[in-house]
């Protein structure tokens, strides 16, 4: 049997658009938005550098997504009995090869963006970083050893996502980090770790079967339920101190009502969807922090 022949349909646009998982797509545009607003409270914005950072960010994290269809697609992690929509590879809707084509593809957009940026801000040593942030992605789940399958997704996701993302944006407008920066960078990552606490409590049950033991699977689900609930609300508690610096960084606080769905569906699911709903809100949680505190320290 051919693979054009072993797949079950050809994917289609939609299919496609599935598969770069928008819903995961505000944690990319969360500390962009927030290391913005910190900017601007050092009174040094620069839009263009903002806007290559979210060009960055977005076509890192579809790229990710994509990465991550192909790795756990062939290696039978996202099977068609999955919970949540189908996957590319895993779904058998497109060829494994076309997948990762376009995940190196995104990684491609995503540096050609990083590398104009270093050349704007004259930072090339920051091109390591940006070396390490593809590196990072393609081996979540890509290689013999990924390290996503031993359980420190969290960990890689806290630094990227969190902190280098945050202060990165920081960074290439001010050409400076102070203490609020680190603050509103570790609310950040701690966020990025919940949305993939959810997601892996979703398939807590199935992962082992694969060698997948990720954080959640190692803690036990009532453990990682408390840490998905510990990671949504310590960045609301982060506030204090960023108020105590920026007082009007208080706003932040406007993203609790989403915070509350996401600890709802989270941790007292009806149904096996309910943990999708939960990514989503605190992905949108995570965004409505950062663009909230981001007006506060703007004004």
């Amino acid at each position: 049997m051919t693979q054009a022949n072993s797949l079950a349909r050809r994917a289609t646009p939609a299919d496609w658009i599935e598969g770069a998982r928008l819903r995961t797509l505000p944690l990319s545009v969360a500390p962009v938005v927030l290391g913005t607003g910190l900017a601007a409270a050092a009174g040094q914005v620069a839009w263009g550098r903002a806007l290559l950072c979210l060009w960055v960010a977005l076509w890192l994290q579809i790229g990710v997504n994509y990465a991550n269809d192909y790795s756990d697609g062939i290696r039978g992690t996202d099977g068609e009995d999955r919970v949540g929509p189908a996957r590319l590879t895993g779904g058998r809707l497109a060829r494994p090869s076309t997948v990762r084509a376009v995940a190196f593809s995104c990684f491609g957009l995503a540096a050609l963006g990083g590398l104009l940026l270093v050349a704007l801000c004259g930072q090339w040593w920051l091109l390591l970083i940006g070396c390490a942030a593809v590196a990072a992605a393609w081996f979540y789940t890509g290689g013999r050893h990924p390290y996503g399958y031993a359980g420190l997704g969290e960990l890689f996701v806290f630094v990227f996502f969190g902190l280098v993302a945050t202060v990165g944006t920081v960074f290439v407008q001010t050409l400076r980090v102070q203490v609020l920066d680190w603050i509103a960078a570790v609310a950040m990552g701690l966020f990025a770790c919940a949305v993939l606490m959810v997601n892996n409590l979703r398939d807590i049950e199935t992962d082992p079967r694969q060698g997948k033991h990720t954080l959640a699977v190692r803690l036990g689900r009532v453990r990682a339920e408390r840490a998905f609930a510990g990671l949504v609300l310590v960045p609301v508690l982060l506030l204090i101190p960023m108020s105590l610096l920026h007082p009007a960084a208080v706003l932040g606080l406007l993203c609790l009502p989403l915070a509350e769905l996401a600890l709802r569906d989270g941790l007292f699911p009806r149904t096996a969807r309910d943990r999708i709903a939960a990514l989503r809100w605190t992905s949108l949680s995570a965004l409505l922090f950062a663009l909230a505190a981001a007006v506060g320290l703007w004004i």
